[in-house]
């Protein structure tokens, strides 16, 4: 998500070349310093420290960046601290890379190279620590001189949405996208990125407000119709779906989502039938055979019932849900051992991310 702090066609060339060459003496007087100047020794194995650690990160190596600028005397130059809070940040130690960075902002000026490696990334190791305010300003800035950076765009956004400024948000992932930033599509965008972090709320209002623009906008529908369910309003979940079927027949997920909708409803005979049509759209899609085996469970058909699970698990194998479902219908037809192998799997399963 953050990989372009090193990489990319956009990385300006000059900061390219400061990373491997730009001497300390140089920057030091670049920015102003007036500190004594050390001994020419000591300057070379700074110089050469700075371009080792830049290899090093470069080849994907920052630990050993770390420990080769933190191996250098103290106390510690702008430009030794500013290298060693990036290879911080590339070994994943943020809080580190915030600590040795913030000092150095300010030694650099406005404008330059060095000064915008910096910002960009304290602004991303607030980002990824999950501290927003404190990030915006910094991508803000960034944004300045990286305004058609797709990532940028994508990670400001995000932050947008969790500091709760749904207008920015809607703006910023409208330029990363290409649309207009008061278009109905615009609205769709920020919505799907906040049902993504889980705003729903503010995502159902954008999701209004991109219908009121166009009331056959694809997604829109369903999306609020998703929220619905989440939230239990199951007659208006049915319409939302039914309602962005009807602009889209072809929409397996729509489907899915309608039988899903039914089941809950305790409506098993509608419910299978818009689950099959959702498998007959697409048939590798793991969810419809799942609420399938429940279907047919409750219909007290256990060979049809096994017969959708079982599909469920070999398009996703990896699918706790499945398992588990699985292993409950095999023990009451009888069948322990098959039942236990599923329930141990299952629970190996247990925790693991969207299982």
């Amino acid at each position: 998500m953050v990989c372009f702090v090193v990489s990319g066609p956009w990385l300006l060339a000059s900061l390219v070349a400061w990373c491997v060459g730009l001497s300390a003496h140089g920057a030091l007087a670049a920015a102003g310093q007036t500190q004594q100047v050390p001994s020419p020794a000591a300057m070379s194995d700074v110089k050469a420290a700075l371009v080792e650690a830049r290899k090093l990160i470069a080849d994907g190596k920052p630990r050993e960046a770390v420990a080769r600028l933190e191996a250098l005397s103290k106390p510690r130059r702008p430009e030794v601290s500013h290298l060693l809070g990036v290879a911080y940040y590339h070994a994943d130690d943020h809080l580190h890379a915030i600590e040795q960075l913030t000092p150095v902002v300010d030694t650099w000026p406005e404008g330059s190279v060095e000064r915008r490696e910096v910002v960009q990334v304290l602004g991303l190791s607030y980002f990824v620590m999950g501290r927003f305010p404190e990030a915006v300003p910094l991508l803000e800035a960034t944004r300045k001189w990286a305004a058609d950076n797709a990532e940028l765009g994508y990670i400001l956004g995000q932050a947008y949405i969790q500091t709760r400024q749904p207008d920015r948000a809607r703006e910023t992932f409208a330029r990363t996208f290409g649309v207009a930033a008061d278009s109905a599509a615009a609205h769709l965008l920020v919505a799907q990125m906040m049902i993504r972090l889980e705003f729903e709320s503010p995502a159902e209002a954008e999701l209004k407000r991109a219908i009121e623009k166009d009331p056959k906008l694809p997604q829109a529908h369903i999306l609020l119709g998703q929220i619905a369910l989440f939230r239990g309003r199951l007659d208006e979940a049915v319409a939302l779906t039914e309602r962005e079927i009807s602009l889209n027949p072809g929409n397996a997920l729509a489907w899915s989502q309608l039988g899903d909708a039914w089941l809950r409803q305790s409506k098993w005979d509608e419910g299978i039938g818009a689950l099959q049509k959702s498998i007959w759209l697409n048939p590798f899609y793991s969810a419809p055979y799942i609420l399938l085996g429940k279907a047919y469970m409750k219909k007290d058909q256990p060979a049809t019932a096994e017969g959708m699970l079982t599909r469920a698990i070999q398009y996703d194998p990896n699918n706790r849900s499945a398992h588990y479902l699985l292993g409950q219908l095999l023990q009451q037809m009888g069948r322990p051992a098959d039942a236990k192998r599923h329930f141990d799997i299952a629970e190996r399963l247990q925790g693991q991310p969207g299982r």
